[in-house]
């Protein structure tokens, strides 16, 4: 690997580089001692040409190394052309060096707050060259616009919650119940995957080539094509009421409790921040009961009590949530597994996962010809033991580079058949409220995906440790999520069981009925 070494001549750059080199890496060097400069930003962006990381050291060192215009320009104005040449060469890794001038306590100027002094210390830099790594640590953690990034993800977020349940109910609306529904949403589900499938490939080729940015530009003329295509062939809903208002608050209050939640998480391991986490913790339990009292005294609450009173939309909502729960999850931790502890590309990353998608397409469509023998219960359970399989067999295949798509692929079956059978489970209900039970079901499965993710994460911090270099296999975090899909296979198999004696006594009802009359 060429690696951008700024400042390799310096007291700490020599023997940074010196042990890069010892590890078989090329290093490219960037010092004022050969008359390069930082502020000349062509010449850092020549430097980084072709260099799969950076480890940027130059600086000038101290308050006497120059004048604090100097000290700020170098070492704040420097930083910036780094992170800019480094963004220019795609370059997917920057590792910047800091200096204990940021806590404001190196050369006595005060007491540290406690002691041992770390990383999460207050920082009260006062003079020229503690506050300029301080600005220079802010500029890296904020680079590549992290806050625009996080605001298009919330907008591509709000956008699939809007469109997916609308798309799902004219999907189950068009169809007749029976093989013709069964088929639209394997369907459906199978396109789901599809998309799944190539995004983990196209994403991976497209971060290597051109950046991470290229990504989202791609979804712009495609969303333009869709709106075209969807406004030509849908009739609009002229049924629609209009005059009913849609409960923003219990929205807002919902995704607060969910976000409160995923916080927690992460602030729970870490000593420092336990208690800001333990307080987010019960926020989030307080949230998600007045989301509950609230919801109960709107006019058109997003959980209608009669609408949560049909049995086949409670069971498809478990069966959405634990589906992406035990699934999606462990599929974080796996990339994550890749990329950081066998530094696997984003590419090669991809590839590997690339078995999981495609085995859900599969999946999907045996889901089908399934339903057709088995009733839904039946299959929920069949795909969530396969799931379990899955995160299972993951905590030893995990390191072999075969045996991983093999796991991965038994995975994306079982979620194929489990989706498309939770998702008809729980669509199940009346034309009128199919638009509901449609949004409760998607939401059930991207609150799995959220909760899911967060609390493996949290495990696997408090346990192995989150995947990074030389840490071991987070076998605890993916033998929970197998312990849990196992309990849910168990519970839609006594579902199923209940379910058979029901249905035998529909057809008796109906035969004294038409005596009756």
């Amino acid at each position: 690997m060429r690696i951008l070494v700024t400042g390799h001549r310096g007291h700490v750059g020599a023997p940074v580089a010196g042990h890069l080199v010892r590890l078989g890496h090329e290093v490219a060097g960037f010092d004022r001692v050969d008359g390069l400069d930082l502020l000349d930003l062509e010449a850092v962006r020549s430097a980084a040409e072709g260099c799969a990381a950076v480890v940027h050291m130059a600086a000038l060192a101290h308050d006497t190394a120059g004048s604090p215009e100097q000290i700020m320009a170098v070492n704040v104005l420097g930083t910036w052309h780094v992170l800019l040449a480094a963004e220019a060469a795609a370059v997917r890794r920057v590792i910047y060096f800091s200096s204990a001038q940021v806590f404001g306590i190196a050369e006595a100027e005060r007491l540290p707050d406690y002691f041992s002094v770390d990383d999460a210390h207050p920082r009260r830099a006062t003079r020229a060259y503690g506050l300029s790594k301080c600005l220079a640590a802010v500029i890296g953690a904020t680079a590549g616009s992290a806050v625009i990034l996080t605001a298009a993800r919330c907008l591509q977020g709000a956008a699939a919650a809007l469109s997916v349940p609308s798309a799902l109910r004219l999907l189950t609306t068009i169809t007749a119940d029976g093989p013709q529904r069964r088929k639209a949403i394997a369907v459906w589900s199978a396109a789901g995957a599809a998309a799944g499938a190539s995004g983990f490939v196209a994403g991976g080729v497209v971060t290597d080539l051109v950046g991470w940015r290229a990504v989202f530009w791609a979804y712009v003329p495609l969303a333009i094509a869709l709106a075209v295509a969807i406004g030509r062939a849908v009739p609009p809903d002229h049924a629609a009421d209009r005059s009913i208002r849609l409960s923003l608050a219990s929205s807002a209050i919902f995704t607060a409790a969910v976000m409160a939640f995923v916080v927690a998480t992460t602030l729970l391991p870490e000593q420092r921040r336990a208690v800001p986490g333990i307080v987010l913790l019960g926020s989030a339990a307080m949230l998600a009961w007045l989301f509950i009292a609230i919801d109960r005294r709107s006019p058109a609450p997003l959980l209608p009590r009669a609408l949560l009173r049909e049995r086949p939309l409670r069971q498809g909502a478990v069966g959405a949530l634990l589906n992406t729960l035990t699934t999606s999850s462990v599929l974080t931790l796996a990339t994550l597994y890749m990329q950081n502890t066998r530094a696997r590309s984003p590419l090669v990353a991809g590839l590997m996962l690339l078995p999981f998608s495609l085995a859900v397409i599969a999946g999907s469509a045996l889901a089908a010809p399934l339903l057709a023998r088995w009733r839904p219960q039946r299959v929920v359970a069949a795909g969530l033991t396969a799931i379990a399989v899955c995160d299972a067999a993951l905590i030893l295949a995990a390191s072999s580079s075969w045996a991983l798509p093999m796991c991965v692929a038994v995975g994306g079956a079982g979620i194929g058949m489990s989706s498309v059978a939770a998702t008809g489970l729980g669509t199940s209900v009346a034309v009128s409220v199919r638009g509901t039970a449609s949004g409760i079901i998607n939401t059930a499965a991207q609150l799995g995906t959220a909760v899911g993710i967060a609390m493996l994460l949290l495990v696997a911090a408090l346990t192995t440790g989150v995947p990074e270099p030389h840490k071991p296999v987070p076998a605890v975090a993916w033998g929970l999520a197998a312990l849990i899909s196992l309990a849910g296979a168990v519970i839609f198999g006594i579902w199923d069981r209940r379910a058979a004696p029901r249905e035998a006594q529909q057809p008796r009802r109906l035969a004294a009925d038409s005596q009756g009359r």
